[in-house]
């Protein structure tokens, strides 16, 4: 019997300086794991720092921007969950333009409306459509997003999905602050490190962002003026026509198939749509004039569109028809 009990606490006693060894060797790997990639970070911000300078950013706004940088898990998080759509473009619509926000949309065109004329007659952009998109990407400038830019473009450039891409972003964004537009503390974006009232990204930034009322900064942070002429010039840039309008809801005929059309595309005239049957909404003739257009509708949408070259152009700024069809419809209500 105390031969059995002595052989019970002999393996008890084998068992436990096991498990004491096996913790000590995860230890032991785990802090060689955790060096490992301290050492790699250390190594990618040390780079980083080096081609920045090479490419003519400061130091001072290098440390000042990324100093004590470290990846924010949260991003990483929101990039590899971002949301597919699951709804209809009808419940896009419904969502996205509201009552509330065709009133807001339409207070603010009248409240900036000396503002907008001399900007749109520069670009050649409707003060409409400005207006449009300023409020569906930032909510007219109140939601500019709560992420320090420099971090988030730095988390995404060294998560390596599309590492290339916003290591790029992160050097056109310390350019920005360099060149004085905005500083370090200040440059809030959204989590992929757009930013401003247009949320443009910061190579977009560096390609169309205007300085309207002269005062040597492009402020698309506080200053409408540089917004509402940003957003023109952008659009002026994806070769937008002043002289018609996106597109326009329609009927379409029950007895017809489109889906072939809409896959591909197909650009067709006014009068060719009128002959498969398709009308305004009111069931009378499209437009006298004879312009070009293609459908856009969805398989499980109720509601279908002909867009013009206009639409095509929104489109360059975000190639979501979701969201192209939601700048146009807003539009529509301020006509």
């Amino acid at each position: 019997m105390l031969n059995k009990n002595f052989g019970c606490v002999s393996h008890k006693l084998t068992m436990t300086k096991n498990f004491f060894i096996f913790t000590f060797i995860f230890s032991i790997f785990s802090w060689i794991s955790i060096a490992n990639g301290e050492d790699k970070f250390n190594l990618w911000i040390s780079e980083l720092r080096r081609d920045a300078l090479a490419k003519g950013i400061t130091e001072k706004t290098f440390d000042a921007a990324l100093s004590g940088f470290k990846p924010n898990k949260r991003i990483i998080e929101l990039d590899r969950n971002q949301p597919e759509f699951t709804i209809t473009l009808d419940d896009y619509l419904s969502k996205r333009v509201t009552s509330t926000k065709i009133a807001r949309a339409k207070e603010l065109v009248i409240k900036h409306k000396d503002i907008l004329e001399p900007i749109s007659k520069h670009y050649s952009v409707q003060p409409r459509f400005i207006i449009a998109l300023w409020g569906l990407e930032t909510n007219f400038g109140m939601y500019l997003g709560k992420f320090h830019a420099p971090s988030a473009l730095a988390t995404l450039a060294f998560d390596g999905r599309r590492g290339e891409f916003f290591r790029k972003e992160l050097f056109n964004a310390l350019k920005i602050i360099d060149e004085g537009h905005i500083s370090p503390n200040d440059m809030k974006s959204g989590w992929a490190g757009a930013i401003g009232q247009a949320q443009f990204m910061p190579s977009s930034f560096l390609s169309y962002a205007q300085d309207w009322d002269g005062d040597g900064k492009k402020d698309l942070w506080g200053n409408e003026k540089d917004v509402f002429a940003s957003i023109a010039f952008y659009l002026k840039s994806a070769d937008w026509k002043s002289d018609i309008t996106w597109g326009r809801q329609v009927l379409l005929p029950e007895d017809k198939n489109f889906v072939k059309l809409v896959k591909n595309k197909k650009y067709l005239t006014l009068r060719k749509w009128e002959k498969l049957g398709v009308r305004n909404l009111d069931g009378s003739l499209l437009p006298e004039r004879n312009l070009s257009a293609r459908l856009i509708t969805s398989e499980t949408s109720k509601i279908a569109f002909l867009g013009y070259s206009n639409f095509d152009s929104i489109l360059k700024w975000n190639r979501s028809i979701y969201f192209a069809a939601s700048v146009g419809k807003l539009s529509d209500a301020l006509r």
